[in-house]
């Protein structure tokens, strides 16, 4: 296998940022002070983010609330992996050890706390619950698109203006820093702001005699975070492995087999652990106890999920809805159905369990 420029360079790129890399308290831990959001109380805020922190009270509560929405997105996006993105309990760093690594599990996390920061500025404007924002108001007078001219009208999400401050707010760490792990952490930052932006979606209404569409009033809305998540998802499975170029300022691909990273990529620097076994060292929660699908071939099965060490199955009796039937007018009725199922659960190490996961 080549490398690019040397396999020394590669190496020494990898040692570098393994003792510049850093797992500080961060604004994630926000999420865990919900609306009591006090600017001195939040571990690990530079001098800048402090700052913002304390001018605009009502934005740091927003961002607040919204973290345990992509931390929750990332679960998603995971759940049936052996990284599931598990947080830890009372941990101020909420991720724990595992970030400590610059691993493409490191870029994923960057990049959708980034776009779950614009997603939740952008919905908290739009919804009037912030007094530096609104509606965007440069969508106003007409304009066209493939259909023709319509007129804008109703309330365009400002996604901006959240881009804008999300910048400001979640950079402004990783700027004072300026070694190899923050210039991973900036790229992927702005790789997940633009996500958000890349799925607005141009929503129209029709007015007109007996409904024709004679003239159009329409506006831009954010779509679901899902689509964003899924997005995100994608790139991680295609994240560059790089290392820093010889001038410090930029990226070069680890391997020439690799594509050039874009800015929509998301880029790392060191391979991740099979995360199969618990490692308090790595951060590593390990595998055992999770559920798995003995019937799968894919990343669920018990075969991948459980590392091979083999799996627990036990029967759980549960009950679901069954024989829904519509009834005239407005109404659903269902049996309560009651089912024994099989339930294949991952060996643990040495028969050890985890405890640090929320």
């Amino acid at each position: 296998m080549n490398l690019l420029p040397t396999g020394i360079c590669f190496y020494i790129s990898v040692v570098i940022c393994w003792f510049m890399s850093r797992v500080d308290a961060s604004w994630w831990y926000m999420g865990t002070l919900g609306s009591q959001v006090m600017c001195d109380n939040v571990p690990g805020l530079v001098n800048k983010q402090r700052q913002l922190c304390r001018q605009h009270p009502k934005m740091m509560q927003a961002i607040g609330a919204g973290i345990r929405d992509w931390i929750g997105e990332c679960q998603y996006q995971f759940r049936n992996h052996r990284w599931n993105c598990s947080t830890m309990a009372r941990d101020h760093t909420v991720f724990g050890r595992i970030l400590l690594r610059s691993s493409r599990e490191a870029a994923f996390v960057y990049a959708i706390s980034s776009a779950g920061v614009v997603h939740t500025l952008t919905r908290a404007c739009s919804q009037g619950e912030l007094e530096s924002c609104s509606c965007d108001p440069e969508k106003k007078g007409t304009s066209r698109d493939t259909k023709g001219a319509f007129d804008w009208g109703g309330c365009s999400d400002h996604v901006d203006y959240a881009l804008k401050f999300t910048q400001i707010f979640i950079d402004a760490k990783e700027r004072r820093q300026r070694d190899a792990r923050a210039l991973m952490n900036l790229h992927n930052n702005r790789a997940g702001r633009k996500a958000v932006k890349r799925f607005m979606n141009l929503e129209c209404k029709c007015h007109g005699v007996s409904g024709s569409c004679t003239v159009r009033t329409c506006w831009l809305a954010m779509a679901d975070f899902r689509h964003t998540g899924e997005y995100l998802r994608r790139k991680y499975n295609g994240a560059v492995q790089v290392v820093m170029n010889q001038y410090g300022t930029g990226f070069s691909r680890a391997y020439r087999k690799f594509k050039r990273p874009t800015k929509s990529d998301l880029v790392y620097f060191e391979s991740s652990p099979d995360y199969c076994v618990r490692d308090l060292e790595s951060g590593s929660v390990g595998t055992g106890g999770r559920v798995c699908n003995r019937t799968s071939r894919g990343v669920d099965s018990c075969e991948v999920m459980c590392c091979g060490r083999g799996y627990d199955t036990f029967r759980v009796s549960r009950t679901t809805k069954c024989e829904c039937k519509f009834h005239w007018c407005c109404a659903v009725r269902c049996r309560d159905c009651h089912e024994v199922v099989d339930v294949h659960t991952c060996k643990a190490q040495d028969g050890t369990t985890w405890q640090g996961q929320m």
